[in-house]
């Protein structure tokens, strides 16, 4: 996988799950055609999203090489490390390239709270025991640790580093990022809720959660923005935002997954410590999801966008 491969839409795939708890490979394919029919550009399995904390390590394996086998030739499948030691993060990301998978996302140390020196030796030293491309995962607001500029200025060395999945939610960090290392990164935005004012300010691609459901909006966000079809975007982005909003949840797992039962391309089965919502809090995404399907838009055919000459 090639540094300019790391662009587009990449779905941090939810895994689904059958009533007795098995992944449902059926359904994880179903929505895998929706999302290459939708015009994704990559996938990620086995995320935060995917439920990693509860996936076994062969569940993980299994997961990339059905992606692999099912995507078009050439779709990059990456594969989420979230390790609480720097021998398991490496001996996984070995596996993983021994399984096909095409690229990492790579999140700091669970659990202790490396500081900065630390969280620089654990990233390098797993890119440096693999040939796979690394995106590293900048989300202090849910894993406590952020990746400075000062700390990508010491990940830039390490050739293998190709990208970072900006999720500090400050939009002004996509510029400082773009300001201090030109195009040595290739960025994506993390935060669904920030889409369109992020590839706006020139992020390279999204790893989205509600593209799970709704793929084809999330595509055309994205494609709109580039192609400088601002208007068009945002109408879509307005309609979409109560739905983002789903992503940034203690939740976000349980209400993409009912989410994407909803538009009949996935289930809404979790793995404990997670619960099925229930009551008044899953009558609430409901009516959330609902009001979205009833209103949802027309979109352009933006799949086949020239660029708009008319924005400067």
């Amino acid at each position: 996988m090639n540094k300019e491969a790391w662009q587009g839409i990449f779905p941090a795939l939810v895994t689904p799950f059958k009533s007795d708890d098995t992944i449902d490979f059926e359904l994880f394919g179903k929505n895998l055609e929706a999302q290459v029919e939708a015009g994704i550009t990559g996938a990620i399995v086995a995320g935060s999203l995917g439920e990693a904390s509860t996936l076994t390590r062969a569940e993980k394996a299994e997961l990339v090489k059905y992606a692999k086998k099912s995507l078009p030739a050439g779709m990059p499948v990456v594969l989420c490390i979230a390790e609480q030691s720097t021998a398991e993060a490496v001996s996984i990301a070995r596996e993983a390239e021994s399984i096909g998978a095409d690229g990492l996302m790579v999140l700091p140390p669970m659990r202790y709270k490396a500081d900065d020196e630390e969280t620089v030796i654990y990233f390098k030293t797993i890119a440096e025991n693999t040939a796979l491309p690394l995106m590293i995962y900048n989300n202090p607001v849910d894993y406590k640790i952020e990746v400075t500029l000062e700390m990508f200025e010491e990940l830039a060395k390490v050739p293998n580093i190709h990208a970072i999945k900006e999720s500090t939610r400050d939009v002004s960090n996509v510029t400082r990022i773009f300001n201090r290392f030109g195009d040595r990164f290739k960025v994506f935005c993390g935060v669904d809720t920030l889409i369109m004012e992020e590839v706006m300010l020139g992020a390279d691609g999204v790893v989205g959660g509600l593209v799970d459901a709704f793929p084809k909006e999330t595509v055309a966000i994205f494609n709109l923005v580039k192609a400088g079809y601002y208007k068009e975007a945002l109408a879509i982005y307005r309609w979409y935002l109560p739905l983002l909003e789903l992503d940034i949840h203690p939740k976000l797992v349980q209400n993409i997954k009912l989410a994407a039962a909803k538009m009949g391309i996935g289930s809404e089965y979790v793995r404990a410590p997670r619960l099925l919502l229930k009551g008044a809090e899953r009558e609430r995404v409901i009516a959330i999801i609902d009001q979205a399907i009833a209103t949802q838009p027309e979109l352009p055919d933006y799949l086949n966008l020239a660029a708009d000459t008319s924005v400067a």
